[in-house]
């Protein structure tokens, strides 16, 4: 059973946070060109997730999150930088797989942790400007132009990624239950 709490979410920002800045960063330096078509699509998330902290410390007297450095945020963000420079298809995966799950099911978990614990808000983080399916579309399509360029072996070595980037989705919305194991 998911069971959120209030805590926990704010963790869970706080943690995400530090990843969604590890990849607009990775972007906006991009060491590979075509990083660089990934930019302001409108799917960033650091800036609506540092209003949403400081409306929780507002809100709720909540102290910020400090993401530790052997946390999953910073543990993620490292693997990020190491992967954008040493295979860009796999880092290319990790966005994909991180910004598409957060616009699909990342919505229906802030949903429940909205009417749960957080007295309906939901926040910046689960919202976007224009039409977010639009966004994904364009977004999509660039990915899919890059990705046509590819050999064999730089697809392979994208979708070898994919359940790590799942892994990773995972530990991160884990701590919205402080720690505790989502059951089903």
């Amino acid at each position: 059973q998911f069971a959120p709490t209030r805590p926990g979410f704010l963790h869970f920002m706080g943690e995400s946070k530090v990843v969604y800045e590890a990849f607009e960063e990775i972007l906006d330096q991009a060491a590979v060109p075509y990083y660089k078509q990934l930019t302001n699509t409108g799917l960033e998330r650091s800036e609506p997730l540092a209003k949403d902290i400081a409306y929780m410390q507002q809100q709720w007297g909540m102290e910020a999150p400090v993401a530790a450095e052997d946390g999953p945020g910073h543990t993620y963000a490292k693997l990020l930088r190491e992967l954008a420079v040493s295979s860009p298809p796999a880092f290319l995966c990790h966005y994909y797989n991180h910004y598409f799950a957060h616009t699909a099911g990342g919505r229906m978990i802030g949903k429940s942790v909205s009417n749960a614990v957080l007295d309906g808000w939901t926040g910046a983080f689960y919202q976007w400007e224009g039409d977010v399916k639009e966004r994904l579309d364009a977004v999509r399509a660039t990915i899919n132009g890059i990705a046509a360029e590819w050999s064999q072996e730089e697809k392979d070595a994208c979708m070898q990624e994919t359940p790590k980037t799942f892994g990773w989705g995972g530990r991160l919305v884990q701590l919205i239950t402080e720690g505790q194991p989502m059951g089903h």
